[in-house]
């Protein structure tokens, strides 16, 4: 990180002491470690197809947008670690991370029916070509999970207010150009957010429009950990890229210029963490659901190649690899937190 951009030598402080908490938040932190684990404990998987692939996919990498016809969208909201892997790597890591919030109880569901819902989402969405997740008249179940108390405006502006106002250098043109109105008057405040992402630099302007407030965020960026991991210099896979080829309703809003990320943070465009979720919720729906979109992501790629692959696979090879990874990084997890303290 320090070779590319300027740390935030606070956020690690913050982010280290989130992943002591446990397993689940240190996968969150350590994607450049997963892959360096990932291929010895999965080499029978890594083999299989490589598409350009999301990377650092987990159970809190979701969340909601509005599309150009202001209708709520829902799917994968972060793809700063896009990379070229083998498509069962999103997959694994994406059940490994339910399986660790499963095992500590984040979700009540047994890994093994979470696993089942993962790669039968994925399955079918690859089979049929995909499909966006428009909360519209349809999957009105997900929308009422997506819009939950939490994401009311008038619990969710206030948490701007205390963030302290940014210092040094800011990206000024680009928020402006972000900006309904370029002569909108606005504050540029620090935030603290996510668990990966800490020690990169994330500002918000912050303004009031036509009566209402209205924020525009932009976080610095770096090549995926999979570079540092391999020692490449590039993986010609851009963020850009997988999302435009994505089967999704895009997000007018998100922007990649340069160094930086763009984009519209509102209580309905934000990501969403399993604290934010209802008590009562269908999880292994949720979780279909989650591997649907997964395939989303791939399957304007090598689709036909993709379902070759899967047919060959046994039917708990999921569960299986997600179990091994999921020992390995709570035994790295136990390791690192014993050094930390």
């Amino acid at each position: 990180m320090a070779s590319h951009l300027k740390v935030v030598k606070p956020d690690l402080a913050t982010k280290h002491a989130a992943m002591a908490d446990s397993p689940f938040v240190f996968l969150r932190g350590t994607f450049y470690r997963w892959c360096q684990v990932w291929p010895a404990t999965c080499h029978r998987l890594a083999s299989a197809p490589a598409v350009p692939s999301v990377g650092d996919l987990h159970i809190e990498n979701f969340g909601t947008w509005r599309d150009n016809e202001g209708r709520l969208v829902w799917g994968v909201n972060d793809v700063d670690e896009a990379c070229r892997m083998p498509y069962t790597n999103d997959l694994v890591r994406l059940a490994t991370s339910a399986t660790l919030a499963a095992r500590h109880g984040r979700l009540d569901r047994e890994a093994r029916a979470l696993c089942d819902a993962i790669l039968e989402g994925y399955t079918d969405a690859i089979d049929r070509g995909g499909r966006a997740f428009v909360l519209a008249e349809r999957r009105q179940w997900l929308r009422r999970l997506a819009l939950n108390k939490l994401r009311d405006p008038v619990v969710y502006w206030p948490k701007f207010d205390a963030l302290p106002i940014a210092k040094g250098d800011v990206p000024h043109a680009m928020l402006r150009r972000a900006l309904p109105n370029a002569n909108l008057s606005y504050r540029v405040v620090s935030r603290v957010a996510g668990v990966g992402s800490l020690g990169r630099r994330r500002v918000v302007a912050l303004a009031m429009c036509e009566g209402a407030r209205i924020a525009r965020e932009a976080k610095a960026w770096l090549p995926s950990g999979l570079v540092w991991a391999t020692g490449r210099s590039s993986l010609g896979v851009s963020a850009a890229r997988l999302i435009a080829r994505a089967v999704r309703s895009r997000d007018p809003f998100l922007q990649f210029h340069g160094h930086w990320i763009v984009r519209r943070l509102a209580p309905d465009c934000s990501r969403i963490e399993l604290t934010d979720l209802p008590r009562m919720r269908d999880e292994e729906r949720l979780l279909r659901a989650m591997g649907a979109e997964a395939a989303n992501l791939h399957v304007r790629h090598r689709q036909r190649e993709i379902r070759a692959d899967l047919k060959k696979r046994n039917r708990r090879w999921l569960e299986d690899a997600a179990g091994a990874m999921a020992d390995a990084m709570e035994k790295d997890w136990r390791r690192w937190a014993r050094h930390a303290g």
